[in-house]
């Protein structure tokens, strides 16, 4: 069994987790809607994940929506000490599969109420508030009143840490002035690399990194250089992916999502690849090349 301890922890909240987590996005039917085909197989990757020391668990209730949760339930609870389950809000799915912003007080009051009942729990360990603009990735616009209401559930007791989703370093700023802050969430891997800069910021102030889609989401990540680097390590090219990242800065955690247990092995197996400067060369040219 790959001994994911290799890849080093850092602190979440009041926890320290490994830095080799786990993303359930996939684990609902496709486009992130409806149950999974195989029901016994996606709760067979939960188990062997946290068999595996995952102890970081991403997921959000508007997965599914309300399936992801409900898996992590059945196939999980109750919990082991040590795992943290780290959800979001800020959008419901409308019977279209769309993804729909619902961010007043009222809607994130539900939300945080949904993820309670369908994880199970009398506390939310970690809540990312997702901020939905205009367009897929971050757009500027203030969040004080969506990030005012969380913290006060975070003062009702109901969630124990507050971080933030799909966010502008502005936006980051202004959610710590409202409340600590202990995760941030963003696009980011080895290609799409806009966050370079707030990366290292949140690094010197302790506050944990998560890149989502770090494997390039539903679009996998191609280029004929990782692909070449991965071979000369005798690794896949996603896993030399992931290793990038967990050299890219202690902050990063990392959270790759399957539903498959082999493509759960081959994740975890990249916590202990070592990559040399001249690998680490070639592919930081991959993401200047990305962004001219």
């Amino acid at each position: 069994m790959t001994d994911i301890t290799a890849a080093g922890a850092f602190p979440l909240g009041n926890r320290t987790v490994k830095r080799m987590g786990y993303g359930a996005m996939q684990l609902a039917g496709p486009g992130v809607f409806g149950p999974p085909k195989d029901r016994d197989a996606a709760l067979a990757v939960l188990r062997e994940a946290v068999a595996s020391g995952v102890d970081h668990i991403d997921t959000s209730d508007f997965y599914g929506p309300h399936i992801t949760n409900g898996l992590i339930r059945e196939g999980l609870h109750p919990y082991p000490d040590d795992l943290v389950i780290v959800t979001k809000v800020g959008a419901v799915r409308g019977d279209d599969a769309s993804w729909i912003p619902a961010s007043t007080p009222t809607d994130l009051t539900r939300a945080v109420h949904d993820n309670l009942r369908n994880l199970g729990v009398d506390v939310l360990d970690v809540v990312n508030f997702r901020f939905i603009g205009p367009g897929h990735g971050p757009s500027e616009g203030s969040i004080e009143e969506p990030f005012t209401a969380l913290a006060e559930l975070q003062r009702q007791g109901l969630i124990r840490h507050l971080g933030i989703s799909n966010a502008t370093p502005a936006q980051v700023t202004q959610a710590r002035g409202i409340a600590k802050v202990v995760c941030v969430q963003n696009h980011y891997n080895l290609v799409h690399r806009a966050d370079d800069v707030l990366i290292d910021e949140l690094a010197d102030l302790g506050i944990a990194y998560v890149p989502f889609f770090p494997l390039g989401g539903f679009t996998p990540l191609q280029s004929s250089t990782l692909s070449d680097v991965a071979g000369e390590l005798g690794a896949t090219p996603m896993q030399v992916a992931l290793a990038w990242l967990r050299r890219r800065a202690s902050n990063v955690l990392l959270i790759p999502c399957t539903s498959s247990l082999d493509r759960l092995h081959e994740n975890l197996r990249a916590a202990d690849l070592k990559l040399s400067d001249e690998a680490l060369a070639k592919l930081d040219v991959i993401g200047e090349k990305a962004v001219q």
